[in-house]
C-alpha cells in the first residue's frame, strides 16, 4: 500500500455513485447487441429510460438489480464476519441475506444460472470454494461473468492495495465461479484498489493484469484489446475486433466473461477513465450492459473522483438523487443512498488499513456532508429545488414538501423483473431530530400509506425555526414510506435522523379487506420479509405462516433497533417449532424463543440453543411469548412466567420475526415497546 488517500471516503462515494448510475444507464437494454443499440438508440451519452419509441426491457430508472444488489450486500460479510472474511463465511453471508428465487440473483436454474447452482449447492451444504468450483459445476457454468460483476464493494475497502484487493475478491467470488471468471474478477478489484493511488490507466492496467497468470486466456485478452486501442482511431474499429475473436459465438452459457471482460477493459483503456466517454464505449459496445458499465463506472468513479461524473457533459446525479434498493432478508437495510453505503464501506476500508475511524456525518442518517450528496430527498409536492451547498441540503421553495424514502415508494411498487423486498426504516414510536435554517418556521413530516389504495397519507410535527425533535405518532399499522420537512420559505437542512425503538402494535390495519377479497399485495403486508413457504392475505388471523420443510420467518423492523421487548400471541398447529425472535438480521442471525417438540422451550441463536427447559404444549393453545433484548442481557418469557435470562453479545441489533419449524402457525399481532437498560447487581 502506497499510502492512504487522504480523500478517501469522497472517492468511495464517487465509486459508488459511479457504479450505480453506470448501471442504471445499462439496464434498459441489457442483452442486446451493439447492431440493435445503434439502430434503435444510437451512441449511449445518457440515460435512455424516458425513450417510448424503442421496445426498452423498462422505462423506470431507479431499480432493483442484480449489479447493484450483490456488489454492496455480498460485503456485509465484512461487518458480520471481520475485515478478512473466508469464503465459506462470504457463503454464510448469502446464505443469510438472500431470499430464495426472489432477491439479489438471477434465478435461472441449477447449471443455466451460474449463481443459483452454486446457492442451492450452499443450501446443501457444500462449502465454499467448492460451491462454484469446475469440478463441481462444470467450465461453461463456473465461467459465465457474474464474478467480476459483484466486486467492487469489497475492492473499496482495499484502497490503494490491488494485490490485497484482489486476493479478498477471489475469495468472494469463488462462492459461485472458478477458471477465468476468477481472474477477470481479481484484474476488476485491482483496477478498482488501485485507482486510488495510481492516477495513469496504463499503469493500472499493468498491475492489474500482473496479478493472474501470465498463460491465462483473460491475460491475453488484456493484452489484444490494449494493442487494439493503440492502432485503432475508432473505438468502433476495436469493439469489431472484440466481437470477431471473443465474441459470444466463441463462448458458452448465457453471459461468459470473456467477451463482457473484453469489454470492460476496452472502456476503460480507451476513455483513460473519463467516465462520460467510458459509459457511451461501455454501452454502445452491447452484451451484457448494466454490469459492463457497473465495473468502468465505479472505476473510473474512484480514479477521478466525484469531478469525472459532474465533467462528463451530463446530469447523471441528480435524477437518481442517489437512491438505491439492496432488498434482502434484511429488509430495513434494502432502500438506502450511495452516501450510506459509500461510508459503510469506508468504515472497513478504515479498519483494515489500521487509520482511524471518521463519522462524518456525526451520528445522523442523513447529513449532506458528501460534496453534492443530497441522500434520495426531492421536492413531492409544491414546487422547488434541492442541492447540496457546503455540506447542507439547500431547499429553494416558495413551499413545499421535501422528503427520502423510508420504505418501498409509489413509483416503485410495481418493480420489473426483481421485485422490492423491503422493511421500513422509520416507524411509530422512534424520534426524528432535525437540524435547520429557514426563512419560515417548518415542520418535520412523515407519509404513511393509507389504505389498500395505498394513497399517502401525511402527518405533521411541530413547526420550529431551526431544529426540532418530535417522536412519531401511531400510524395504525401503516407503514412509513417517507421522511421530511414542509417548508413555508427557504430552507438549509444540516442534518435529519432518528433514534430509539419502536413503540407499535403490528397487524392487520383497521378497515383492511379480511377473507378471500384481501389483496395479497396491500403495503402493510409487503412491510414483512416473507421468508416462509406460505402467508396468504385470506385468513381470519393476519399472520397464519407455513413452512413444509425447514424454518420459515416472517421478517420486519431493522437494524437500528437496539432495546426493546417484542411481544406476540403465537399459536402452533402441527408444528416441530413456532416462537418469536428477536435482533433478526437475515435468516441465520437472530434469537428466538421458540417451543419445540411438543415437550420444551427454547432460547436459541438461529439453530444454536443457549437453553432450554421442559415445558409440555399442546397444538392449537395460544401462548403469549415475550423476549427483551437490552444490552447483552436476554430475558424470555411464556404467559407472563420468565422462562430464560441469560448474556450474549453476538448480535446486538436488528427487527423482529415470527418463526415456524415445519408446519403451521397464527399469530394476532405483534407488540414492540422500548426497553431500558437496567444495571444489575453485581
Amino acid at each position: 500500500m502506497t499510502g492512504f488517500p487522504s480523500d478517501y471516503e469522497e472517492r468511495v462515494y464517487a465509486g459508488v455513485l459511479g457504479k450505480v448510475i453506470a448501471v442504471y444507464l445499462g439496464r434498459p437494454y441489457e442483452g442486446w447487441r451493439f447492431d440493435r443499440i445503434q439502430a434503435e438508440l444510437g451512441d449511449i451519452t445518457g440515460y435512455v429510460n424516458d425513450r417510448t419509441d424503442v421496445a426498452l426491457k423498462h422505462h423506470l430508472l431507479v431499480v432493483t438489480d442484480d449489479d447493484i444488489s450483490g456488489t454492496f450486500m455480498f460485503p456485509r460479510a465484512l461487518r458480520d464476519h471481520g475485515i478478512e472474511p473466508t469464503s465459506a463465511q462470504i457463503g454464510d453471508t448469502w446464505l443469510n441475506e438472500i431470499l430464495e428465487g426472489q432477491s439479489v440473483l438471477w434465478w435461472g436454474g441449477i447449471g443455466n444460472s451460474t449463481e443459483h447452482t452454486a446457492y442451492l449447492n450452499l443450501k446443501d451444504g457444500i462449502v465454499p470454494p467448492d460451491s462454484g468450483s469446475i469440478a463441481r459445476n462444470g467450465t461453461v457454468v463456473a465461467e459465465q461473468v457474474g464474478a467480476q460483476i459483484f466486486v467492487e464493494g469489497f475492492a473499496m475497502t482495499r484502497p490503494g492495495d490491488p494485490e490485497a484487493a484482489a486476493d479478498l475478491v477471489e475469495r468472494a467470488a469463488r462462492v459461485s465461479h472458478d477458471g477465468e471468471s476468477i481472474h477477470a474478477a481479481r484484474v476488476v478489484a485491482a483496477l478498482v484498489a488501485g485507482a486510488f493511488t495510481e492516477p495513469d490507466t496504463d499503469r493500472l492496467l499493468d498491475t492489474a493484469a500482473g496479478l493472474i497468470p501470465k498463460d491465462s486466456l483473460i491475460h491475453r485478452v488484456i493484452a489484444d484489446v490494449r494493442e487494439w486501442v493503440a492502432a485503432d482511431e475508432d473505438w468502433k474499429t476495436t469493439r469489431a475486433r472484440i466481437d470477431e475473436r471473443y465474441g459470444y459465438h466463441w463462448y458458452g452459457g448465457n453471459c461468459h466473461v470473456v467477451p463482457n471482460h473484453a469489454t470492460v477493459i476496452h472502456a476503460i483503456a480507451r476513455s483513460r477513465g473519463a467516465f462520460g466517454p467510458a459509459m457511451t464505449i461501455v454501452n454502445t459496445s452491447g452484451w451484457d450492459t448494466d454490469s459492463n458499465a457497473g465495473c468502468v463506472g465505479a472505476v473510473c468513479g474512484v480514479l477521478g473522483g466525484l469531478d469525472t461524473i459532474d465533467e462528463s457533459g451530463n446530469d447523471y446525479r441528480s435524477p437518481i438523487a442517489e437512491r438505491m434498493y439492496l432488498p434482502s432478508t434484511d429488509g430495513g437495510s434494502t432502500v438506502t443512498d450511495a452516501a450510506r453505503e459509500a461510508l459503510a464501506l469506508a468504515v472497513h476500508g478504515r479498519a483494515w488499513a489500521g487509520e482511524p475511524a471518521r463519522d462524518l456525518g456525526k451520528g445522523a442518517r442523513f447529513h449532506f456532508a458528501l460534496p453534492g450528496s443530497v441522500q434520495g430527498f426531492t421536492v413531492l409536492d409544491g414546487e422547488g429545488t434541492v442541492h447540496n451547498t457546503g455540506g447542507r441540503l439547500a431547499v429553494r421553495t416558495a413551499g413545499c414538501t421535501v422528503a427520502t424514502p423510508t420504505f418501498i415508494p409509489p413509483e416503485a411498487r410495481a418493480m420489473p423483473i426483481y421485485g422490492l423486498i423491503a422493511s421500513p426504516t422509520l416507524y411509530s414510536g422512534q424520534t426524528i431530530h432535525a437540524r435547520f435554517t429557514t426563512t419560515a418556521p417548518a415542520k418535520p413530516v412523515v407519509g404513511v400509506y393509507a389504505g389498500e389504495e395505498a394513497t399517502i397519507r401525511w402527518i405533521e410535527g411541530p413547526a420550529a425555526d431551526s431544529g426540532v425533535s418530535w417522536t412519531v405518532p401511531d400510524t395504525g399499522g401503516q407503514p412509513i414510506v417517507y421522511v421530511g420537512l414542509r417548508c413555508a420559505g427557504d430552507i438549509d437542512i444540516d442534518m435529519l435522523t432518528w433514534d430509539g425503538a419502536p413503540d407499535l402494535t403490528l397487524t392487520r390495519p383497521e378497515g383492511s379487506t379480511t377473507g378471500l377479497d384481501s389483496p395479497p399485495d396491500a403495503m402493510w403486508r409487503r412491510a414483512w420479509v416473507k421468508a416462509t413457504d406460505r402467508w396468504d392475505p385470506h385468513w381470519p388471523e393476519p399472520f397464519r405462516i407455513v413452512q413444509n420443510r425447514g424454518t420459515g420467518l416472517l421478517i420486519q423492523g431493522e437494524r437500528g433497533w437496539r432495546d426493546y421487548t417484542a411481544e406476540a400471541d403465537v399459536t402452533p398447529h402441527l408444528a416441530q417449532a413456532a416462537g418469536l425472535a428477536v435482533r433478526v438480521q437475515g435468516l441465520t442471525r437472530y434469537y428466538a424463543l421458540r417451543l419445540a417438540g411438543r415437550s420444551r422451550a427454547e432460547l436459541v441463536m438461529h439453530d444454536t440453543v443457549l437453553a432450554a427447559r421442559d415445558f409440555p404444549w399442546e397444538y392449537g393453545t395460544t401462548y403469549r411469548l415475550s423476549v427483551r433484548v437490552t444490552g447483552t442481557r436476554i430475558t424470555a418469557a411464556v404467559d407472563g412466567d420468565t422462562l430464560f435470562g441469560l448474556h450474549d453479545d453476538t448480535l446486538t441489533c436488528g427487527g423482529v420475526a415470527l418463526l415456524v419449524t415445519q408446519g403451521r402457525s397464527a399469530t394476532h399481532s405483534v407488540h414492540i415497546t422500548p426497553a431500558e437498560i437496567v444495571e444489575e447487581p453485581s
